[in-house]
């Protein structure tokens, strides 16, 4: 059972990088990295996932370390409206 753990917390600057930093170091090799955020009563909102490889969207950056036991989700021009709870996940790829 993969744990992660991120802090309970940030400030950021508007319009600077947003670095939002998460631990998962009982990260097994076939478990993706995924990043949602929900936005006051509304449901979760997909940002972004990744595998082993740095990843990056149109919303947000995930760097990912070498060993898989930690990863960055980066927002690069954080605004008010990107104030949000945001989770790392892990999850098991299930292919159909």
């Amino acid at each position: 059972d993969a744990k992660t753990t991120q802090p309970t917390s940030m400030d950021c600057a508007e319009g600077r990088a947003a670095n939002l930093p998460c631990n998962h170091s009982t990260i097994s090799a076939n478990e993706y990295i995924h990043w949602y955020r929900q936005i006051h009563s509304q449901g979760p909102q997909y940002v972004i996932h990744g595998l082993k490889n740095n990843e990056t969207n149109a919303m947000a950056s995930l760097i990912i370390t070498e060993d898989r036991k930690s990863s960055t989700l980066i927002l690069p021009h954080a605004t008010l409206r990107d104030t949000a709870v945001y989770y790392c996940i892990l999850r098991v790829a299930h292919w159909d």
